[in-house]
């Protein structure tokens, strides 16, 4: 891992985690926790865990249980839970990716700062995160950094396919092209 992560997120992390796995709730590491554990940049943000929709109840009881102050907001593909001033994001329907047994499978297993756990690949990060992207929630930052740090790990043509329907997703992409971080689309092979 490239650069030092926060102490109060890591240890939050690791809370989340064991409470989860006591209570036998498969999960993976997701959004900038996730780019930092293959090797991008430390995140000041939230922890997301990708967990399987039926297990969302399940996970948030385990995460009161642990002494975590928890909630179910509306939105309806995500339940919430702190740890002191740490957000963690219990996330069951992120768009373009779909949680269930297979898809946790294939996440590798990465020790994240002397824990083992699944990680969300790469690929799978940047296309949830592109198809959350909208005119009300437009922030290129996140993923930028990440395409910077992890390009060579990235298989641009698969995000580029997933994403093709999104004209925030294509804006991102051409920038990357035109800053140099990624080959241009037309030179890629689809």
């Amino acid at each position: 891992m490239p650069s030092e992560q926060s102490t109060e997120l890591l240890d939050s992390l690791k809370v989340a985690a064991a409470a989860l796995r006591e209570a036998k709730i498969p999960f993976a590491l997701a959004g900038g926790l996730a780019a930092w554990a293959h090797g991008g940049p430390p995140t000041e943000h939230d922890i997301d865990l990708m967990i399987r929709e039926h297990d969302a109840d399940a996970g948030l009881a385990a995460l009161r249980d642990a002494g975590l102050a928890v909630d179910a907001p509306p939105e309806g593909w995500l339940v919430k839970a702190w740890h002191g001033d740490v957000l963690i994001d219990l996330i069951f329907a992120p768009k373009g990716v779909r949680i269930d047994d297979a898809f946790l499978d294939r996440c590798p297993l990465v020790n994240v700062a002397a824990v083992d756990m699944r990680v969300v690949p790469l690929d799978d990060i940047l296309v949830s995160k592109l198809l959350a992207l909208t005119e009300h929630n437009l922030d290129f930052g996140p993923p930028l950094e990440w395409a910077r740090a992890i390009r060579e790990q990235v298989d641009w043509p698969s995000v580029r396919a997933r994403t093709s329907e999104s004209p925030f997703a294509k804006t991102f992409l051409y920038m990357l092209d035109q800053l140099g971080v990624v080959p241009h689309a037309d030179t890629v092979a689809a």
